[in-house]
């Protein structure tokens, strides 16, 4: 797959109208300066007018093996209506440092990773979130991400009736890449392609670190598609999910 600036600009208006079906036909998605606006004209409220859904995640420390497992245990438990609700606001997602043991009893949340390194609250509008987004502060993750062998995470959760386990690969892309810029772009990719079907409980994902996707030769079922930040007039793709390449082995 060529990952040339018109097809990522084509990807991420898509997304958007995945999201918001009911607005995409009246917005200006020609170029990545109107994709951006546009975005933030939507994300913050639902389609009767009311609040959008905003997810906060609490990190005290990041883990790339144990990031994908729970973050698509997360994505896989909730409820239709929430998850819904959450694609409509781009999965918006605010990012925050702490110690989530140190808060379960004080905070509701939806998920709380095995290893207490990570929590979800469940998608909500932002009053619902005020109180703990006011106690701690973002996490800032600024290191650089280094390379990696890859890795296999197998997805929690009950594999569905009439669908096989597959094998997935996950490319992120490592170039100038921080520590908190892979962990927000993983997010968006795996809790979309979760709603979309393409990750499901006993699948097999192989997350692999290469400097951009460009050089990529396996096609992408998903991609994750953002403002560069070295470029904001441009885009770039962070992460991609490829088609399913074989079947997962029974354990």
């Amino acid at each position: 797959m060529t990952l040339s600036p018109e097809l990522l600009l084509d990807m991420a208006a898509q997304r958007l109208r995945t999201a918001r079906p009911e607005l995409s036909e009246h917005l200006d998605l020609s170029s990545p300066q109107a994709l951006r606006a546009a975005k933030a004209r939507t994300a913050l409220d639902g389609p009767d007018g009311s609040d959008g859904a905003l997810v906060v995640c609490v990190v005290s420390r990041f883990d790339l093996r144990s990031w994908v497992r729970e973050t698509c245990r997360f994505a896989l438990g909730l409820p239709a209506e929430e998850t819904a609700a959450w694609r409509r606001s781009f999965t918006r997602t605010v990012y925050l440092s702490g110690r989530p043991d140190n808060l379960r009893e004080r905070f509701a949340f939806g998920h709380i990773g095995d290893d207490g390194a990570v929590a979800w609250t469940r998608p909500a509008p932002d009053a619902a979130s005020a109180a703990l987004r006011r106690l701690l502060k973002a996490f800032s993750g600024p290191q650089p991400l280094t390379s990696w062998r890859p890795t296999t995470v197998d997805v929690p959760g009950a594999i569905p009736g009439g669908r096989a386990p597959v094998h997935r690969d996950v490319y992120v892309a490592t170039a100038r890449a921080t520590v908190a810029t892979v962990l927000v772009q993983l997010n968006h990719l795996l809790a979309e392609a979760v709603m979309d079907g393409l990750i499901a409980g006993g699948d097999r994902l192989t997350v692999r670190a290469v400097p951009r996707l460009a050089g990529v030769g396996e096609p992408f079922a998903a991609l994750r598609i953002d403002t560069d930040t070295h470029h904001p007039d441009a885009l770039q793709a962070y992460a991609g999910l490829t088609e399913e390449t074989r079947v997962a082995p029974s354990p």
